[in-house]
């Protein structure tokens, strides 16, 4: 019985990979990872189990961040963010793999827009989680613009966008040690998180993937 053909989902910008469908295991972590620590110092959840987090996620990829915080009973609902208007459009027309699951969910809003242009500005309302995950490292950017989210000026005003508790969640394809800098001073006790994993395909080595998370609390 010959195996099934895998289907393989990537995005790309300027021939640079942003999002493969292939293993997403640092997309999903970045929503987990916040999760546990928010868990760690909120309140014990209510006897009705219902969820109460809001959740921001910064980029929206091929969805598998936003379905990771949804898998959490503690979220109530998630909006997600994205700059280019076409991946939102591929997910609405059910092209993508979590098309179906993500666009038929009530508790999911895809907007089109400038995450870091909205997290740079005064604060219209506030999440519990906010998880970024558009450049390739703090390094390492898209678009010059998006620079001054990387420094402590612009993580107070991002903070500014956090409940009190609040966890802000950065994706990284690489250590940076400014950006863990910054993050130690605006939130303390903030996290570098590695992410590593193997990969295989049939006939091939094992290839090693390495990436890393930045993790930080609003005291509250």
């Amino acid at each position: 019985v010959g195996t099934p053909a895998l289907t393989v989902y990537d995005v790309q910008i300027d021939g640079h990979l942003l999002m493969s469908s292939f293993n997403p295991v640092s997309e999903r972590r970045l929503s987990t990872s916040a999760l546990a620590l928010h868990a760690l110092h909120a309140p014990p959840a209510l006897p009705d189990g219902q969820g109460k987090l809001r959740v921001l996620v910064g980029g929206l990829g091929l969805g598998y961040t936003a379905q990771a915080a949804l898998a959490s009973p503690q979220v109530a609902s998630v909006r997600v963010v994205d700059k280019l208007d076409f991946i939102i459009k591929w997910m609405r027309s059910g092209l993508l793999p979590l098309s179906e699951e993500l666009t038929s969910n009530p508790a999911v809003a895809l907007t089109q827009g400038d995450v870091y242009a909205d997290l740079l500005g005064p604060p219209a309302e506030t999440y519990d989680l906010i998880l970024v995950d558009v450049d390739h490292a703090p390094d390492w950017l898209l678009d010059p613009a998006s620079a001054p989210f990387y420094t402590v000026a612009g993580q107070r005003t991002v903070s500014q966008h956090l409940a009190a508790g609040g966890v802000l969640g950065v994706w990284s394809a690489h250590e940076s040690a400014p950006f863990r800098a910054v993050m130690a001073e605006v939130y303390p006790g903030a996290i570098e998180e590695h992410v590593s994993w193997e990969s295989t395909e049939e006939g091939t080595n094992p290839e090693p993937f390495h990436n890393l998370l930045y993790l930080g609390r609003k005291a509250g």
